[in-house]
This record gives C-alpha cells, structure tokens and sequence, in this order.
C-alpha cells in the first residue's frame, strides 16, 4: 500500500468510525505511527480530517457528512453542557425552533416544563421526544425525510417556516468561522437554517469547539445574526473573543 492508498484507507475509516486513533491505525495498516501522524498533518492540511490529541476526525464537505448514530456518541458530556447553557438563554420566548442534529435535540430535554410553549423543528426525534416527554405544542416541519439526520427539507419544510414568526431560535451548523459564517454540505439543509433564522427575532447558535474554524459547502447565516455562541471551553478565550467581537456574546461553558 503506497502513501495516497494509505490515505485515503485513512480518510475511509475516519468517515466510517466518526474517529481514528493513531496507535491503532499503525498497527492495523502495518507502519509507523510516525507515518500516521506524517499522514494526519497531510490529511489536515488538505481539509478532510482535523487532528487531536492522538487521532483525528473526519471534516465535513459537500461529499460527506458525518452520521446522526456518530453525532450522539461523541463529545456527549459537553453537548448536553452547551444543551442546557443554551436553554437558559430562553428568556419570555413563547414560540422556538429547534433544528435538526444531536446537540439542538438535547435542549428539547433541556426546556421547561412549567410554561407553554410552542417549539416548530424539523428533528423527527425531537419532535417525538416532545411529544411524548413535554407539554409543549410540537409543530413538526414537512418535507423530505433525509436519512442521515432525519430531519425534514426541501420547499414543504421552507414554506411553512416562511408563515412563521419566532420568538427564538436554536440553530446548529457544521461550521461556523469568521471568514465564512455559518455553513453546512447539504444545499436542501442550508436553506431550512436559512429560512429559520429569517422567521426568528432572537438567533442562539450552539455547537461543541471542533465546529469552529470550519468551514463546509454552503453559507445559511452571519455570525453578526447571532445574538449568542454557546459552546465549551476547548474553545480558547483568545478565539472566543476574537468571535465576540463580531457581534455575539460568546458562551462556553
């Protein structure tokens, strides 16, 4: 196996796993972890994984994106910090959104129970962990059920979020950086970010540290539309600070 087929192994694995450790790509594709880590800062500097502390992750582009089932087995602990920090930042809202993906999911579990509320999304398990475990009006968005997150898109999903007014919204993203704002892979899902943060007066970004500095296929909001950035504290202060400075309060927590 040369150096490209290696990589791209690499790459594949990644993509399948949700993660890759360097000792165990050394023992499995027969070379040094030196190699692998040669391989690694390879791979980052072409944009399809970003390094950690022994191992990397695969980033998303327009061709791939990582999987619900992978979502809800990494960084758990810190989601479910960002889930509730952000569910404080409820205020008098009456009427929220929350988008699809794992983290936006865990501030269902995170609201209150002991007003009413009206949560519109387009996360059929968020909508059915509602139903079942809230009080809450669940309106849930229809459309085309994409398998990878199942959530709802396409015009269905964007007409009825284009008759709503929102008091709040919940909003994630597979990046999110200075330069380039907010972006996610899927065309169909940036519209319906898109479309929510135009129905709603108050806009809460949240999302674990790995997502900044990130930057997918297609562009859905300014990080100037946000009122606040709840994330954890592998975000440094320095970084933090340099986001609060384009209009957001930056939380981490």
């Amino acid at each position: 196996m040369n150096g490209d087929e290696r990589q791209h192994q690499i790459v594949a694995l990644a993509r399948r796993h949700g993660e890759v450790n360097v000792a165990k790509l050394a023992a499995e594709l027969n070379v040094s972890a030196e190699t692998i880590r040669r391989d690694l800062r390879l791979l980052e500097k072409n944009g399809l994984l970003r390094r950690t502390h022994g191992g990397a992750y695969p980033v998303e582009t327009a061709k791939f994106e990582t999987d619900l089932a992978i979502r809800t087995t990494r960084g758990v602990p810190e989601k479910r910090r960002i889930a509730a920090a952000a569910a404080g930042l409820l205020g008098d809202a009456e009427t929220i959104f929350i988008d699809e993906g794992f983290t936006p999911q865990l501030i269902a579990e995170a609201l209150p129970t002991d007003r009413p509320l009206t949560v519109v999304t387009a996360s059929l398990n968020t909508a059915a962990w509602l139903a079942a475990n809230s009080p809450a009006t669940v309106l849930l968005l229809g459309g085309r059920v994409r398998g990878r997150t199942l959530a709802t898109v396409d015009h269905w999903a964007a007409g009825m979020l284009a008759g709503f007014v929102i008091d709040l919204a919940f909003i994630g993203a597979n990046g999110i950086s200075r330069e380039a704002g907010l972006t996610t892979p899927d065309p169909a899902v940036a519209d319906i970010k898109s479309h929510a943060v135009r129905a709603a007066r108050r806009r809460v970004f949240l999302g674990i540290h790995t997502k900044f500095g990130v930057r997918t296929f297609c562009r859905f909001a300014e990080i100037s539309d946000f009122e606040s950035l709840v994330t954890d504290t592998g975000l440094p202060v320095s970084e933090a600070h340099r986001y609060s400075r384009l209009g957001p309060q930056v939380i981490r927590v």
